[in-house]
């Protein structure tokens, strides 16, 4: 129907109608009536617990043997064995060409044991003997036993037989016979097994000893200089 123009109609606002409020985080009622589930806990695998047990027990046993080695290091107090040379003799160099040559000589190697509570076993000895870096002659010893305190003297006699010699070290080798002043040089290799009742360890040393030595046929020790290490 029209609208006569003297009558002005106003419509009524809804009240039905909801606004949401502004920054309001939309909530689910499904999610929001939803109880939260509890899960039970897992078991630990039984594997899992032997494994940490013997992992416990390794723990403790590498503690006790650290402890325990420590313990019988401070009250015994080991010291490796010492190799030295106080006497050496050199009867003969000779050469049968410019390169190769022939020697004799002969030194006592001393081995002692300093340590008082320990005995030592020398299972292998090999002495090697040198001018400058060429090695000349080589020896081997049988192995023997020292006891706590011990030194023991042995007699080596090393041949040179035909050794080939590089040219500049020959020219040396004869320089020096001339000079009446002749350097060699002993290197040995040792194992050694040092024996405290039933217990017992191994180790290698290392002999050095640089010799001054007057010429042949009556060489004899004018000095050295001789240490043992690890």
């Amino acid at each position: 129907m029209a609208t006569p123009l003297n009558q002005i109609v106003v419509s009524k606002p809804a009240t039905n109608q909801q606004i949401p409020a502004p920054n309001m985080p939309y909530v689910s009622l499904t999610k929001a009536n939803e109880q939260p589930v509890l899960r039970q806990p897992r078991r630990t695998n039984l594997i899992v617990w032997c494994g940490a047990i013997l992992c416990l027990i390794f723990s403790l046993l590498l503690i006790f043997f650290g402890v325990g080695t420590l313990i019988v290091y401070l009250v015994i107090k080991p010291r490796i064995p010492a190799f030295d040379t106080p006497i050496a003799s050199l009867s003969a160099i000779y050469f049968d060409s410019p390169e190769y040559f022939n020697g004799d000589f002969t030194f006592v190697a001393n081995f002692s044991n300093p340590s008082r509570k320990l005995e030592v076993r020398f299972e292998y000895v090999e002495i090697e003997l040198y001018f400058f870096d060429s090695l000349i002659a080589t020896q081997a010893l049988q192995p023997f036993t020292q006891r706590q305190g011990e030194a023991r003297l042995v007699s080596v006699h090393m041949t040179s037989s035909l050794v080939y010699l590089p040219p500049n070290m020959a020219l040396d080798l004869q320089k020096q016979v001339q000079r009446n002043r002749i350097m060699y040089n002993i290197r040995g290799t040792f194992r050694v097994r040092a024996n405290l009742g039933l217990l017992h360890f191994s180790y290698w040393l290392h002999g050095r000893c640089q010799l001054e030595m007057t010429g042949p046929p009556t060489g004899v020790l004018l000095g050295r200089n001789c240490r043992t290490k690890r």
